[in-house]
């Protein structure tokens, strides 16, 4: 009798996480095992970025796969596991993560209509504090309104494929450089991007105990303000630009986005809000 095909690879990317992977390896367990359509459905590979620890050890303590992957980029990292992954259906969990019990149910049924090219759980962070929460919330206000999230990472394999997946060429912001190409691909296809946040991922807050609470708002914008000034990142803006005068209503900003000339200073109105 042959085995059931792999419906999902499960892709994490790991550099020394010996700390973290054990629980994110518990909460995928607790995952497969709640899989309607029988745990062996699902593969868990771990790019393992030449640790010096026990993070590859630790993954086949638990009866996964570690891969190797020398290039020092999270893009060749993610991709190096996903080039052995057999599954339909890529996720990518980063390590200091823990997943809902029902992530892969959930990433099943919302790929089964055809109609998805890429998703995200969203997260939630593993201790709250008033610098987190405003980061957060700022955070996700600008996600929704470009269209992106976090957490894990959700796709076709023939379309991460058909895109080449990660960009490796990039030590930041490969993750939004993924989403809005794999967007982009899908769309064209009638394809759409989809939240799950039934499902949302715990992630660490260790950057913010490393760096201080309200250290990514500082950092952020400056790079924000940098980054959108690139001229690479045109479509980027202008999509963003469309997204807002949805939101809002304006029509003068639709005009200027599509045609690529400059906002005025002000939105006609904006003042009497």
């Amino acid at each position: 009798m042959k085995p059931n095909p792999i419906r999902i690879s499960l892709v994490i990317p790991a550099y020394n996480e010996e700390a973290f992977l054990p629980a994110l390896l518990q909460s995928v367990e607790a995952a497969r095992q709640r899989y309607v359509h029988g745990a062996d459905r699902i593969e868990v590979i771990v790019g393992d970025n030449l640790s010096t620890d026990r993070t590859a050890a630790i993954a086949r303590e638990f009866g996964f796969r570690a891969v190797p992957v020398e290039k020092r980029c999270i893009g060749a990292v993610r991709n190096g596991g996903a080039m052995v992954a057999t599954g339909e259906i890529l996720c990518f969990i980063d390590a200091d993560s823990r997943i809902d019990p029902e992530t892969f149910n959930a990433v099943d049924a919302a790929m089964q209509a055809g109609k998805v090219s890429i998703g995200a759980t969203g997260v939630v962070p593993d201790r709250s504090s008033a610098g987190i929460r405003v980061t957060i919330a700022i955070f996700e206000f600008i996600g929704r309104l470009m269209g992106l999230d976090t957490g894990v990472i959700f796709c076709r394999r023939e379309d991460f494929v058909a895109i080449g997946g990660y960009d490796e060429t990039r030590l930041a912001a490969e993750d939004v450089d993924f989403l809005f190409r794999l967007k982009a691909y899908g769309r064209q296809r009638g394809r759409h991007f989809v939240r799950l946040p039934a499902v949302r991922a715990v992630t660490s807050a260790r950057k913010f105990d490393t760096h201080g609470d309200w250290h990514a708002l500082r950092r952020s914008s400056r790079h924000l303000a940098i980054a959108f000034r690139q001229e690479e990142l045109r479509p980027l803006r202008q999509e963003l630009l469309v997204r807002c005068a949805l939101r809002l209503g304006a029509r003068t900003v639709l005009s200027c986005a599509s045609s690529g000339t400059r906002l005025k200073p002000a939105i006609p109105g904006a003042h009497r809000r």
